[in-house]
């Protein structure tokens, strides 16, 4: 600290769905943060962020931020607020929690995801309060839980590869991820690895900043990665690519799975895939020869209705070939599961006192607000308390989500930092904290280091923690347990089971989890056999799974192309939208198209057009792009809805079906038409 200055700088670490997990370090001058950067001497990211992250300071200090307590006063959706005390915000929102309790407690919904990756402030006080409330439970599936759970069925757990041996691999393949925008830190080491010899190949419907920089680009058509796997396990068998010891040993029920594949010839997976026979043969035969080999999978292959069936076919791959043997061979698409997370200390499930409460899907949540009480669903959902989530502008099939949102019989309380469009459907808008103003602890799915984030600053404004807002709602309910008192310091001690204590990572910033090098050498799964599970009990054998919106369908014949909508590079989900510096860069909503598909449709570079589906319309800017494969169209997101084109998003053409394991959207099984914007619908 230099007194004359008063600069001090705060370990931290970033908080956002994002495999890194960034440890940073903030610079703070009388009080304010004045500086983010990367911790240059943290393993896995080196001491660089990405460029949202890096204005951290703008996003805090937005003049945007909701500061105070507020209180709806027009019409829902309107954002008309005025601005109340804490202590009647809660007294009001207590008593109106009460009232729908006494008549059944499962007519409140907590709805919340990754808005802070943090243990404390995501899945703590706030499982704690709801659990004892009796609450219905979330099904917290938007993002991961089709590759989560298919991998659990695999593996035994989210386990993989250390990132940073990607640095050792000879090929990488880097299936469903734009790394350089979503894994910046994956990609510094494949680019190592690229330094030293190794091959790239990008296998991605759409040709991303990633699939510029690597060797190869494989541009398969959305929801047929399950099918690439399998053609290229018929190539593996056929040429004797195959590590027979590490199968015998280490893996169950691949000879059922073994005839499955030898029906997938090239030539039918091509046909599946929409590419050519001949990339199949070179791909297995790159896979299977260049030692060691990697996979980098990520979540987006898994949105379609097939998508876990995916995930276990690719997970299968690295088991065939004996790619575990070395430290730079495997898998790597969470890590998660390697931290020894005690999350039945921190939430207190036994709170709950053997009540058996409904559980509600976040990605149905338009379905389900709409729905009237019944005896296969329970009561009419009455309440909603959001946090850490922006549900009208993320969750699938949003004019329904809207809806619901909007009725007036249901009571919404958001905890936010900046009036979202799930903002301004509340009756209550609570100020909530940034990463630099509270305590947290966190793993990383991308890593194996658990981090600590300390506040560097004090919460602006009237801005409090999720867990004292929580911590002061269960004392108004009259929840006298001591755990409702424990500080945020309390629970992050007692965080982990093992392996990572508190004092450990407020000493050293990380702890490094004591894992060895090449983890899965000798199996050790964590399967109840300790191999790789191919015939699973649940599941059974994995397969190819069609989307439910399938090119060569019915409903192909009127919405012939099919739309994936991922991230634009500057926001994550959408967060950042409201950042001006980054929206400045995106500049407005789009749509890539091939130039064959908008010149057939008489769409101009540029032009302002309709997206359309039964199921909605929204518009934006199209623009003709080798990013996007003929067939395929691509909507980056999430825009807030009121800040594109027509107050709406992409989100109004998806729809809310579920993947095959999991209970997950399929956002990326969506098909779609285009017309210029000025042309009336048909």
């Amino acid at each position: 600290m230099n007194e004359a200055t008063a600069v001090t700088t705060v370990r931290a670490a970033c908080p956002h769905d994002c495999p890194d997990t960034c440890a940073i370090r903030v610079t703070v001058q009388d009080g304010r943060a004045i500086k983010v950067q990367g911790h240059p001497d943290h393993p896995p990211t080196h001491g660089a962020l990405c460029t949202k992250v890096s204005r951290y300071p703008e996003r805090t200090y937005s003049a945007d931020r909701v500061l105070h307590p507020l209180k709806r006063v027009g019409p829902k959706g309107s954002g008309q607020f005025a601005r109340v005390s804490w202590d009647a915000a809660l007294s009001d929102i207590a008593s109106r929690l009460r009232a729908i309790a006494a008549r059944d407690p499962q007519a409140i919904v907590p709805y919340s995801y990754a808005g802070t990756m943090g243990l404390l402030q995501g899945e703590s006080m706030d499982r704690r309060f709801f659990h004892k409330l009796g609450a219905s439970l979330l099904d917290r599936t938007i993002c991961a839980s089709a590759g989560g759970e298919a991998l659990a069925a695999t593996y035994g757990g989210k386990i993989g590869m250390h990132v940073e041996n990607f640095a050792h691999s000879k090929l990488i393949i880097i299936w469903g991820s734009n790394s350089i925008a979503s894994n910046l830190h994956f990609w510094t080491f494949a680019q190592a690895a690229k330094r030293n010899g190794a091959k790239l190949i990008c296998i991605d419907p759409r040709k991303t900043e990633t699939a510029d920089k690597c060797h190869q680009h494989i541009a398969i058509l959305p929801g047929t990665d399950g099918a690439l796997a399998l053609g290229l396990m018929h190539e593996l068998i056929m040429n004797d690519w195959l590590d027979h010891d590490y199968i015998e040993q280490y893996t169950e029920g691949w000879p059922k799975l073994r005839e499955r594949a030898l029906q997938w010839t090239p030539e039918r997976t091509a046909e599946t895939c929409g590419i050519s026979a001949d990339e199949v043969r070179g791909l297995a035969r790159d896979y299977a020869t260049a030692k060691p080999a990697a996979i980098r999978l990520n979540y987006g292959m898994q949105r379609v209705r097939g998508g876990g069936n995916a995930v276990r076919l690719v997970a299968i791959l690295p088991c065939l070939v004996g790619a575990w043997r070395d430290r730079a061979g495997g898998m790597l698409l969470s890590a998660s599961g390697w931290f020894p997370v005690d999350r039945a200390a921190l939430q207190r499930p036994d709170l709950m006192a053997g009540r058996q409460c409904r559980t509600i899907n976040m990605s149905t949540i338009g379905d389900d607000l709409l729905r009237e009480a019944s005896p296969e669903f329970g009561p009419k959902i009455e309440a909603l308390v959001v946090y850490n989530s922006n549900p009208v502008a993320v969750a699938p099939e949003s004019p329904k989500v809207v809806k619901g949102f909007s009725r007036d019989d249901l009571f919404t309380v958001v905890l936010e930092q900046f009036m979202t469009d799930t903002a301004d459907h509340a009756d209550y808008v609570l100020p909530a904290t940034t990463q630099l103003e509270h305590l947290d602890v966190h793993t990383s799915y991308g890593h194996s280091y658990a981090l600590i984030n300390e506040p560097a600053i004090a919460p602006l404004g009237e801005a409090r923690p999720n867990t004292a807002v929580f911590r002061e709602l269960a004392q108004r309910m009259g929840f006298d347990e001591p755990c409702f008192r424990d500080s945020d310091e309390a629970m992050a001690r007692v965080a982990f089971s093992r392996d990572v204590s508190f004092d450990a990572l407020r000493e050293s910033h990380w702890v490094k989890l004591p894992l060895p090098d090449a983890p899965l050498a000798q199996g050790q799964f964590r399967t109840p056999s300790g191999k790789c599970i191919i015939d699973s009990p649940l599941f059974g054998v994995p397969d190819h799974v069609p989307n439910y919106e399938a090119p060569g369908s019915e409903l192909a014949g009127r919405y012939p192309l099919a739309m994936i909508s991922p991230p634009a590079r500057n926001f994550l989900n959408s967060s950042f939208v409201n950042v001006q510096s980054l929206r400045d860069i995106e500049g407005e909503p789009v749509l890539e198209m091939h130039e064959a598909d908008a010149r057939a449709r008489g769409i101009a570079d540029g032009q302002q057009v309709r997206v359309f589906n039964d199921r909605g319309e929204y518009v934006c800017k199209a623009v003709h792009s080798k990013r996007a494969r003929p067939g395929v169209v691509n909507g980056l997101g999430i825009w807030w809805r009121k800040l594109g084109a027509r107050g709406t998003n992409v989100n109004e053409v998806t729809h809310q079906r579920l993947t095959d394991i999991g209970r997950a959207p399929s956002f990326y099984d969506c098909l779609v038409e285009v017309r210029p914007a000025a042309a009336a619908a048909t």
